[in-house]
């Protein structure tokens, strides 16, 4: 599977990083060029009934419940700024991730 790499301004938007997360949950990512926000189904369907949307995540297998904003949005925060709120404010009402376990390492 080929990973897109993320070109510096792709990652402006995103403050330089590749995930925003709330209480351990992501609710907006970058893949490539492309914006992902994780929206509630009827945010969701509002979106996509209005935009051209696209896929998030690889093409062969794209992450569920996640919608790729259109493309001219990168360059346009006013028209991608509402549903990266509307993502955060569905994910922050998710419960809060637990902390994964640290492995064991054998002692030498």
């Amino acid at each position: 599977m080929q990973m897109p790499e993320p070109s510096e301004e792709d990652k402006e938007p995103m403050f330089g990083n590749l995930g925003a997360f709330v209480n351990g949950n992501m609710f907006a990512g970058l893949f490539g060029p492309t914006i992902g926000v994780k929206l509630s189904d009827a945010d969701r369907a509002a979106l996509e009934a209005e935009e051209v949307t696209q896929p998030f995540g690889p093409e062969e297998r794209p992450m569920g419940g996640y919608v790729g904003l259109p493309e001219a949005w990168n360059s346009d925060a006013a028209q991608a700024e509402p549903w990266v709120a509307r993502a955060f404010a569905h994910v922050a009402e998710f419960p809060p991730k637990a902390p994964k376990a640290k492995a064991n390492k054998p002692k030498k």
